[in-house]
């Protein structure tokens, strides 16, 4: 059913745009006026082409209207991304942190979180005396 409407509504679509090439143009737009030299000249033949615009445009409209409906009628009712995803969710990639591709490796001694700062200060000396630097145990 949906492809003999689907079919009145392309041959109605070509017969619509045929009929509106076949006009006379009224306005003049453009400095172009129809001539009266053609087969079909007058008002008779106008008019017998504005009815035939008319009833052609009723009928696109009316198999429009219907093929909306047939295409209603045949929804299922779920959306187009179910369609594909199914029921199962889409699989998530682990992202590295924000710029960890550009630091260099980090050795295996290292440890995982960063120093706090109060852990990077050293004691405080004696008076004039400097601290030295803490070495790290060898493993």
């Amino acid at each position: 059913m949906e492809n003999v409407v689907l079919t009145i509504h392309l041959i109605l679509a070509l017969c619509l745009i045929g009929v509106v090439l076949l006009q006379r143009s009224e306005g003049g737009g453009l400095g172009m006026g129809g001539g009266g030299s053609g087969a079909m000249s007058g008002r008779a033949a106008a008019t017998a082409l504005t009815k035939l615009t008319w009833i052609f445009a009723i009928g696109f409209i009316i198999t429009s209207i219907s093929l909306t409906l047939i295409a209603a009628q045949n929804a299922t009712g779920t959306s187009v991304v179910d369609q594909f995803g199914g029921s199962a969710p889409a699989p998530t990639v682990p992202t590295a942190p924000l710029g960890a591709d550009l630091l260099p490796p980090m050795p295996a001694d290292a440890p995982l979180t960063p120093p706090r700062a109060d852990d990077a200060a050293p004691a405080a000396a004696p008076s004039g005396e400097v601290a030295a630097p803490s070495e790290p145990a060898a493993a």
